[in-house]
């Protein structure tokens, strides 16, 4: 009889294999969590220019147009630091999962995940171009939100579905912060730094902790 059926073991051991071949599972949970505080720290960062620019003790607003242009600058470098510092700890923490579980990290399900996740990002990229090139700066933040949502919700048939849910809380906040662009500051740091963490903890808890016990 047992010969005949198998075993509820056998199964999830097929359905372990399954996920292996379609989906990127070894997403680690301190990817979000790194991504996250990296955030916060680039938003602490631009709000402390914000607040003090060049160290004049003035508003962004309040002084003149090449000192303004200046900061502009600075706020473009930062955010490509935060981008590269963000990348740099995710794939650390990616790759180490898979190396303790002994899953390849660039594979075809790998490829799928990073087209399908740039596809959105790349289209992103090129329309806030069209914003910073036009210099409208109200809805960088927000167009930075909602293509990074769409990025996560179409990449997220390829890895861990919980994906899909941070980004559409993403998009949704990106579409809230279009009419109250005066904080586009805070949402950007809620949207990459606060909810990159309490995901990322929720994943680490769900697939790493619990996971690796099981």
């Amino acid at each position: 009889m047992d010969s005949e059926h198998p075993s509820l073991e056998t199964l999830q051991d097929i359905k372990r294999m399954m996920e292996r071949s379609s989906r990127f599972i070894s997403l680690s949970g301190l990817s979000g969590v790194s991504a996250g505080f990296v955030a916060l720290a680039g938003a602490w960062v631009a709000h402390s220019w914000l607040v003090n620019p060049a160290g004049t003790g003035e508003g962004p607003d309040a002084g003149g147009g090449g000192d303004f242009l200046a900061l502009k600058w600075k706020f473009i470098l930062l955010a490509g630091a935060v981008l590269c510092l963000a990348l740099a700890s995710s794939l650390y923490f990616t790759w180490s999962k898979a190396r303790r579980n002994k899953l390849p990290v660039w594979d075809h399900t790998s490829r799928k995940l990073l087209v399908n996740l740039a596809i959105p990002l790349m289209a992103g990229g090129l329309f806030i171009s069209g914003l910073l090139y036009h210099n409208n700066w109200h809805f960088v933040a927000p167009s930075c939100l909602i293509f990074y949502g769409l990025s996560l919700v179409n990449a997220s048939k390829y890895t861990l579905s919980d994906i899909r849910y941070i980004g559409m809380l993403d998009i949704l906040l990106g579409g809230v912060n279009m009419y109250f662009t005066g904080y586009s500051l805070q949402f950007w740091a809620l949207g990459f730094g606060v909810l990159h963490i309490v995901y990322g903890l929720i994943m680490w808890w769900k697939y790493d902790y619990r996971g690796a016990g099981q």
